[in-house]
């Protein structure tokens, strides 16, 4: 099993016991609307682009609403299911390519918006598939920087990417799932160790 079908699903395990309103970490978006926005991403191949592109936002956001408005469990089980037959995330590798990091970094939003929460003690295969991810994103995520920016996988400490490259550096140091999390903008849950330069 893949780590998108195993985050898949677990997510929606997890949305299915919370039920609807429940919080996450995605402002504004209770357990109901995280939900339509992933069965949105997955089977409405015309409203997928308004994800990343503002001018095409507002019918997304419509099509979302719409699908906000269905029962919960029906969003749950098509979470759960996935994409539909035709649509551009049910070919061959792309589950792979494209869901990993949503399941993830969603579960995790759904995980840590909940009291009580704890990292996962996750299998060092799942760990070593986010790790790959984090290296293809890393210089995305720290484009902006002024500054330079090292990523240390702690449960391997000679991992490393550059994230950005200056001086002075900042080390941030990680689990591969904090790191993730830390690139996503999930900075004040990632539990990660930030070192260098106090400039």
């Amino acid at each position: 099993m893949s780590v998108a079908s195993r985050e898949r699903a677990a997510l929606a395990d997890l949305l299915a016991d919370l039920g609807p309103d429940a919080p996450t970490l995605c402002a504004g978006w209770d357990t109901r609307e995280l939900a339509a926005h992933l069965a949105v991403r997955e089977r409405r191949p015309d409203a997928t682009p308004g994800v990343a592109l503002r001018a095409l936002s507002p019918w997304t956001e419509r099509v979302q609403a719409g699908y906000a408005e269905r029962p919960y469990e029906e969003l749950v089980h098509l979470v759960r299911t996935g994409p539909g037959r035709f649509s551009p995330f049910a070919a061959p590798g792309m589950d792979k390519f494209f869901n990993t990091t949503e399941y993830a970094v969603h579960h995790e939003d759904v995980r840590r918006a909940q009291p009580g929460w704890a990292p996962r003690d996750l299998p060092r295969t799942v760990q070593d598939s986010l790790w790959q991810v984090v290296r293809s994103r890393a210089v995305l995520a720290f484009r902006k920087a002024d500054r330079g920016v090292v990523l240390r996988r702690s449960d391997a400490p000679r991992s490393t990417v550059v994230a950005a490259k200056g001086e002075p550096a900042a080390t941030v140091s990680g689990e591969p799932m904090e790191l993730l999390l830390y690139l996503f903008g999930r900075r004040e849950q990632a539990v990660v160790e930030i070192g260098g330069d106090p400039e």
